[in-house]
C-alpha cells in the first residue's frame, strides 16, 4: 500500500553542495549560451560531482515539457516556439568546456509533428562538426512511437542512444503519464534493429512500490529488447507534489541488481542509490554492444 509518509532518508544518500571552480565555470558557460541542463531542471543529486568533472547533460527543445510525469521536476505546460539556433549553441558550449563525451536530452514535445527529433539530429551534427572526436550520447523521449522521428535521430549517428522505461510495467501509467511501457521497449528494440552496432541504454528508478519480481522482469524485458547498458538508481521525490518514496534501497540491494543484470547479459549495469542516466556516461561510450540473448 502506497502512503504519503516517506521513510527517513538514509545517510548514503547525502551529497555535497555544488560550488567548485569547474562547477562555477560550467554554469557561466551554460548561462552565456542560454542553455538548459537536465542536471539543474531535474535537480540531479550528482550535479556537483559531474560538473566538477566537467560533464553535463544538455536539455534541448526548451525547459517546458508537454507531459507532467509523477516523478519529474521539469516544468510542464505549453512550450515556447522552437529555437533553431540551439544546436549551434550546444556545439559551442561543448567546445568551450572541452568535453570528450556529451549527453543531450530533452523535454517531451508532443506538440511537434516530429517530437523534436529534427532538432536532436541537428544538435548531433553541429556538436560533431565543432568537436571532432567527441562522443555523443542522446537520451530521447518516446516520440509517441513514431518511427520516422526515431529515424531522424538514428541517421544523425549518435554513439549511444538512450531511452528510459523509468519504472516497472504496473506503475508506468502512474509514474510516466502518457507513456507506455511496451511502446518504450519497442522503441529500444527498433533502435537496435536500425543500427545494430550502436549502443542502446535504458534506466529504471527504484523506490516507487515495485516488487523484486517486477524489477527482475523489467530487466529481462530490457535484455529481450537488446539493450546494452542499464542504469538503476533510487527515486528521490523532487517536491511534495510528486509521488512519494515508498522505500529506500540499500547499497547492497543495488549491488544485487547490478549482479543480476550482468548475469542476464547486459554489457554494463550502473547501479547505486545516486545513479542517474548520465552518471559515469563517459565510461559507457567505449563499450562494445552486447550479444543478443541466447547467443554463443
Amino acid at each position: 500500500m502506497i502512503t504519503d509518509v516517506a521513510p527517513r532518508r538514509p545517510d548514503w544518500l547525502k551529497v555535497r553542495v555544488p560550488g567548485g571552480q569547474n562547477y562555477l565555470e560550467l554554469k557561466t558557460i551554460m548561462r552565456d549560451q542560454a542553455l538548459h541542463t537536465v542536471c539543474e531542471e531535474a535537480r540531479c543529486p550528482n550535479m556537483g560531482e559531474c560538473w566538477e568533472q566537467r560533464t553535463a547533460t544538455f536539455m534541448i527543445l526548451g525547459d517546458v515539457c508537454t507531459r507532467a510525469c509523477g516523478f519529474c521536476a521539469v516544468t510542464s505546460g505549453k512550450p515556447q516556439a522552437l529555437d533553431l539556433l540551439e544546436p549551434s549553441r550546444v556545439a559551442r558550449a561543448v567546445q568551450q568546456m572541452g568535453l570528450r563525451h556529451v549527453v543531450v536530452t530533452s523535454v517531451n514535445r508532443d506538440d511537434l509533428d516530429d517530437g523534436g527529433s529534427k532538432v536532436f539530429a541537428a544538435t548531433i551534427r553541429k556538436v560533431r562538426e565543432a568537436n571532432p572526436g567527441c562522443t555523443i550520447e542522446v537520451l530521447i523521449p518516446d516520440f509517441e512511437g513514431v518511427e520516422t522521428s526515431l529515424l531522424n535521430v538514428i541517421r544523425a549517428e549518435p554513439d549511444l542512444l538512450d531511452h528510459n522505461v523509468e519504472t516497472v510495467e504496473r506503475l508506468t501509467r502512474r509514474v510516466r503519464r502518457r507513456a507506455q511501457y511496451r511502446r518504450s521497449l519497442a522503441l529500444l528494440l527498433r533502435a537496435k534493429q536500425l543500427a545494430p552496432a550502436r549502443l542502446t541504454k535504458s534506466g529504471i528508478m527504484l523506490g516507487l512500490s515495485e516488487t523484486d519480481d517486477e524489477v527482475a522482469q523489467t530487466l529481462r524485458d530490457l535484455r529481450e529488447a537488446l539493450v546494452d547498458i542499464v542504469t538503476i538508481g533510487q527515486y528521490l521525490r523532487p517536491t511534495a507534489k510528486h509521488l512519494p518514496v515508498v522505500k529506500f534501497y540499500t547499497p547492497d540491494e543495488f549491488a544485487h541488481w547490478r549482479d543480476f543484470g550482468m548475469e542476464l547479459g547486459f554489457r554494463h549495469v550502473e547501479a547505486g542509490p545516486l545513479v542517474r542516466s548520465s552518471y559515469h556516461a563517459h565510461a559507457h561510450a567505449t563499450l562494445s554492444p552486447a550479444e543478443p540473448p541466447g547467443a554463443g
